[in-house]
């Protein structure tokens, strides 16, 4: 069994919602055998450093979020990305501890999947950052200017994705040119869209 990791006590108890619900999403994944810590102020549990999964608190329900989820089979259809443009995470939904208590045996098996996974070392087949379209917009702006170009060819793939689906999301192209022209500095800076 996982030792209990004080911080994870503090976090459960301030949490205002869906308190109940993440201490018994804890009680399953401590069973698990992973480390339990807290990173991004969430509880997190980790093999040999590597990150399998994370209990959330959202507005409308709490979820365990397997970080490589995308490799599970899921035969009880139960995982949801979390985003339409997420590669490898999925989450688990609740809202009652009830609807926890009746899944537990499911959700031992994804937990265990999961762990089998992380400690075969398989990896989730990523999308490449030049597989992401580039507005017109932003082209035009790269060809125009040799030294924005190289800043955003300087940022990490991870700042460039961040960027180029930022840009895409927006439905008109005046509304995609006001986006790049804000961000520009930022670019040239190394920043990415949500460094401080």
């Amino acid at each position: 069994m996982t030792v209990l990791n004080p911080d994870v006590d503090t976090f459960l108890g301030k949490a205002k919602k869906w308190r109940s619900e993440m201490a018994a999403l804890r009680e399953i994944v401590l069973d698990s055998g992973l480390t339990e810590e807290l990173k991004w102020r969430q509880p997190c549990y980790t093999l040999s450093g590597a990150n399998v999964v994370i209990i959330s608190a959202f507005k409308e329900y709490c979820a365990l979020n397997l970080f490589k989820g995308a490799l599970l089979k899921d035969p009880s259809g139960i995982l949801v990305s979390p985003g339409e443009n997420t590669q490898s995470g999925r989450q688990i939904r609740f809202t009652s501890v009830e609807q926890i208590v009746e899944m537990e045996p499911i959700l031992k098996a994804y937990l265990d999947e999961s762990i089998e996974n992380e400690k075969a070392g398989l990896q989730v087949e990523m999308k490449k950052t030049e597989e992401y379209p580039v507005p017109d917009e932003l082209q035009a702006k790269l060809d125009e200017s040799p030294d924005f170009r190289a800043a955003f060819d300087a940022l990490t793939p991870g700042r460039q994705r961040g960027y180029l689906l930022h840009f895409a999301a927006a439905k008109q192209s005046k509304t995609r040119t006001a986006r790049i022209e804000k961000h520009m500095q930022r670019i040239m800076d190394g920043k990415g869209l949500l460094d401080r």
